[in-house]
């Protein structure tokens, strides 16, 4: 006989105190943390538990007993389903003040190091239209909520083109506008989904690996160029040639109109072709006079404005004179290579992916600088003594690693190269502390500079200054 599974409790009245990691909040219920979606500090509410643990709760609002004073009316019609953009019930100032408390709680918990005064956080003066790329999926068994399922709200069709659904990877919400990216994402969506639903074409079954129309992604640039990619799932040269010739007739605008043949079992472009259709295979960024050739398998902080004010902050803290040699570590397209070499002797950037790596150098030749050198590699490979011995004890390090942070070898590595400075730039607060106290040993930091690239969201970029120790 089948064990009855155990009802989980009912909360009544909990006052939402606080917020958490992924852009959740929190409450105590006696000695237990509460994590809830949806809800900010001051929200008083009943909550149906989802998950109970020894030392914490997840659970779901079932009732709002009182709305927070600070709590703001959300403009995207998709909030709460989409999955995104969790904090667009909270005030701008207030996101932000939050963010900073989470990288010196993060710093000080997790590190356990001195810190000097946390500079104020660099908030982003564009909160919405801000992101320079998006990615949308198209799917033949789009979202129905619950609540529209029982009412009988069915739609016509069931494709979609949008969103995935958190937890449903075969499930697509189907977006009507995206507040994100400057407003050409909505028309370039729905004009293809409208043209698809007219002619026909099929949208893409997860599950089964069949249909047409499998992905788009709108890229846009502060040089005022537009690339839409187009992925089909197969090739069918008539459906094909009719769709992006439509698209370019009713969108002068695109500058860069590409395809790709996907016939995978995953999403990524990075490993085929990409063809042109119309216009040029890449598009522009600029930065202080400096352009940037963004292609279609490109890395490009997302937030083009507040990529900026990142670099300044990092190139600041390098505190350059022309005279120093430079080591960029996780360097991508050399953007933050390219941006200080103006003010250094030399710079070395280097890079796991070829691709980005090649982009660097073009990058590189494009703006006429001929001091910066890049190349690819496991940076724990790269990065070692022999390395240092051959190329240089270098005055400045700035590393930008992924979100796992920096490996054990290559912290050794830093620390028997002993730059006089480390500029630490990270998108995950929490490994940085990590990697801080491993660091700590000869280095102290001096400065702390976050900067906010993602409104309403919990993500936070997080810019550090560590100079050598006197020994």
């Amino acid at each position: 006989m089948a064990r009855k599974k155990k009802q989980l409790p009912l909360l009544t009245n909990i006052e939402i105190t606080g917020v958490a990691a992924e852009g959740k909040a929190l409450a105590k219920v006696e000695d237990c943390v509460v994590f809830v979606p949806y809800v900010v500090p001051g929200d008083v509410v009943d909550l149906q538990v989802t998950k109970k643990k020894h030392n914490y709760m997840e659970a779901r609002v079932v009732r709002f007993e009182k709305y927070a004073e600070k709590r703001v009316t959300p403009p995207c019609k998709h909030y709460g389903v989409c999955g995104g953009c969790k904090w667009q019930i909270l005030p701008y100032d207030e996101q932000i003040r939050y963010k900073q408390q989470q990288v010196e709680d993060n710093l000080r918990r997790i590190g356990k190091i001195q810190l000097p005064t946390m500079l104020p956080i660099k908030g982003s003066e564009q909160i919405y239209g801000y992101r320079n790329k998006l990615e949308f999926t198209f799917s033949n068994k789009r979202w129905l909520s619950y609540e529209d399922m029982q009412a009988g709200n069915l739609p016509e069709s069931m494709n979609g083109v949008g969103f995935h659904i958190p937890t449903f990877f075969d499930k697509v919400l189907d977006i009507e506008e995206c507040l994100l990216q400057d407003d050409i994402n909505n028309q370039l969506r729905n004009e293809v989904r409208q043209y698809a639903e007219q002619q026909n074409l099929s949208f893409f079954d997860l599950r089964s690996q069949e249909g047409f129309l499998r992905t788009m992604i709108v890229r846009t640039s502060s040089t005022g160029e537009l690339m839409l990619i187009m992925v089909f799932h197969e090739e069918n040269e008539t459906k094909r040639v009719a769709l992006l010739q439509h698209l370019a007739d009713k969108f002068p605008q695109i500058t860069s109109l590409l395809y790709v043949i996907n016939p995978k079992a995953n999403d990524t472009i990075t490993d085929l072709p990409v063809h042109v259709f119309k216009g040029n295979e890449f598009i522009y960024e600029e930065m202080e006079g400096l352009r940037f050739k963004v292609g279609p398998k490109s890395f490009y902080q997302t937030n083009s404005k507040q990529a900026y004010e990142l670099y300044k902050v990092a190139r600041d803290f390098a505190q350059l004179t022309g005279e120093e040699l430079v080591y960029d570590l996780y360097t991508g397209t050399g953007t933050i290579a390219n941006f200080v070499a103006r003010k250094a002797k030399r710079v070395i950037g280097i890079e796991y992916v070829p691709e980005a790596i090649e982009d660097a150098k073009v990058n590189a030749q494009l703006n006429k600088l001929d001091n910066t050198y890049f190349l690819a590699g496991d940076m724990k490979d790269i990065l070692n003594k022999d390395f240092i011995n051959q190329n240089g004890r270098p005055d400045v390090i700035i590393t930008d690693p992924p979100r796992a942070g920096m490996h054990q070898d290559v912290i050794d590595t830093i620390l028997f190269a002993l730059p006089k400075r480390i500029v630490y730039v990270s998108c995950n607060p929490a490994t940085q502390a990590r990697d801080l106290a491993l660091l700590d040993e000869k280095y102290k930091v001096e400065a702390v500079q976050p900067v906010d690239m993602f409104p309403h969201t919990h993500h936070v970029e997080n810019v550090v200054l560590l100079t050598l120790r006197e020994s």
